[in-house]
């Protein structure tokens, strides 16, 4: 896609923030030119990794977000703040990497499985014939011959292939046998450690006993599970890996939220804590080689958009190689009483439409008048300016407000007609707006 074409299929799901898209896009956009130069200027060209400052609320997650549904790479969003929470330490800050490996391994299976599903349809149903009819045995019966049998039986097979793809099989159950790996020891602790079990399930794979387990399962389900099972034996998971590999270190995406809570210059308290943190991120964000249980992933070439509120610290308190690392500054604007109202009406998730949806569920319509728009964005943003600047999360606030008497009451007004005008939106939030210290708690 083209930088415009992002920007315009960012234009659908968030509003105004120009300036962000567009250094989203064309860093996207570089990304591709990238991969169409020599081999040798190829390796030199790095990414221009993007801080974007502004107030929560004015939609910096909600571009990565859809970004990462955009292109098909793999992405992972994860916050800064997550690195600083245990002591001094915190979590490795390699795991980014970890994670974005098997965000990646997990696409690209995904594609895979796509792939074969048509083949492993059949050998599924191939499958589930034998278990509703097994295979034939030689007869007792000596009158007839194993050509006849063999005949009788694919007549009989042929006929239950017809009534299983006509539907009337369903309610059939089958025995099917489940293939687990058993842990020949538990692991007894209360913090992360079935992490630690699964990964040791992984790596012990061949070596660990396999319990087969009998279940009855009705068609359908049995199909599933057979359906992955074929799916299964049919990928090539050392091709998997080599290509979701090559798409992590050329096209993995990282969006590093909260960056703002680890920038700190002072090294008392819990700032020596921020300082590792950033001293950790600076060789992953400069380009080194993280091993992973997959193979080792190189990170030259990884995009890292970082972004914060910026509200008790400014970019220039992270340490300057990190500064350095992010090019690309962009500052997101405030929003106003203009932006809440396309917010509410325009996107293709519109929180208006979301509510006129849930509600007709319950046979209620909801008709929001213009002034009842216009009441809503001014209520949100009187309340932004008066308390704290959440900026758009306001609006499901009061939408939560103005609507709770109607959910509540929903299934007992089935067929009802609301029209939500600025009288209404008045009447709901009058006590709330008038108390200044009321509207602090409750909106």
């Amino acid at each position: 896609m083209t930088p415009r074409q992002i920007v315009e299929e960012l234009d659908r799901y968030v509003i105004g923030q120009y300036k962000a898209k567009r250094a989203v896009a064309i860093a996207l956009r570089n990304r591709w030119r990238r991969q169409r130069l020599p081999q040798e200027l190829r390796d030199e060209v790095m990414p221009k990794n993007i801080i974007m400052i502004g107030p929560t609320g004015v939609g910096k997650t909600e571009i990565a977000r859809r970004l990462a549904k955009l292109v098909q790479a793999p992405f992972l969003k994860i916050e800064a703040s997550k690195f600083t929470e245990v002591g001094y330490v915190g979590r490795d800050v390699e795991s980014i990497i970890r994670d974005l490996t098997e965000i990646g391994i997990n696409m690209v299976k995904n594609e895979v499985s796509e792939q074969v599903q048509e083949k492993a349809a059949v050998l599924a149903e191939e499958r589930l014939l034998d278990l509703l009819l097994p295979p034939v045995r030689p007869s007792q019966d000596v009158d007839k011959a194993p050509e006849e049998q063999q005949e009788q039986h694919r007549g009989t097979r042929d006929k239950l292939r017809e009534q299983f793809r006509a539907g009337k099989l369903d309610e059939r159950t089958v025995e099917i046998d489940i293939k687990e790996k058993v842990m020949p020891f538990g692991i007894v602790s209360n913090i992360g450690m079935e992490e630690i079990e699964m990964n040791l399930k992984e790596m012990l794979g061949g070596l660990l006993p396999e319990k087969t387990k009998k279940r009855k399962l009705k068609v359908p389900e049995a199909l599933r599970l057979l359906l992955q099972e074929e799916a299964a034996k049919l990928i090539d998971m050392e091709k998997v890996t080599r290509e979701a590999l090559q798409r992590v270190e050329q096209s993995g995406m990282v969006f590093l939220d909260e960056i703002d809570k680890i920038a700190g210059r002072d090294s008392q308290g819990p700032d020596v804590s921020r300082q590792g943190v950033q001293r950790d991120l600076l060789p992953i964000v400069e380009g080194s080689t993280v091993s992973t249980k997959h193979g080792p992933v190189r990170t030259d070439h990884i995009l890292f958009i970082a972004a914060g509120a910026f509200h008790t610290s400014k970019p220039s308190d992270l340490m300057p190689e990190l500064q350095g690392r992010f090019p690309i500054r962009v500052e997101l604007d405030s929003l106003g009483k203009a932006e809440f109202i396309r917010i509410l009406t325009e996107p293709q998730n519109a929180l208006i439409k979301q509510h006129v949806a849930l509600m007709q569920t319950e046979d209620i319509t909801l008709e929001f008048s213009k002034d009842g728009i216009e009441e809503i964005a001014g209520t949100a943003t009187t309340v932004n300016e008066r308390t704290e600047n959440i900026g758009a999360r306001r609006l499901h606030t009061i939408m939560e407000r103005v609507l709770d008497e109607i959910s509540f009451e929903a299934p007992e007004k089935k067929g009802a007609r609301y029209t939500i005008d600025a009288a209404y939106i008045r009447e709901r939030l009058a006590d709330i707006v008038k108390s200044e210290d009321l509207s602090r708690y409750i909106l």
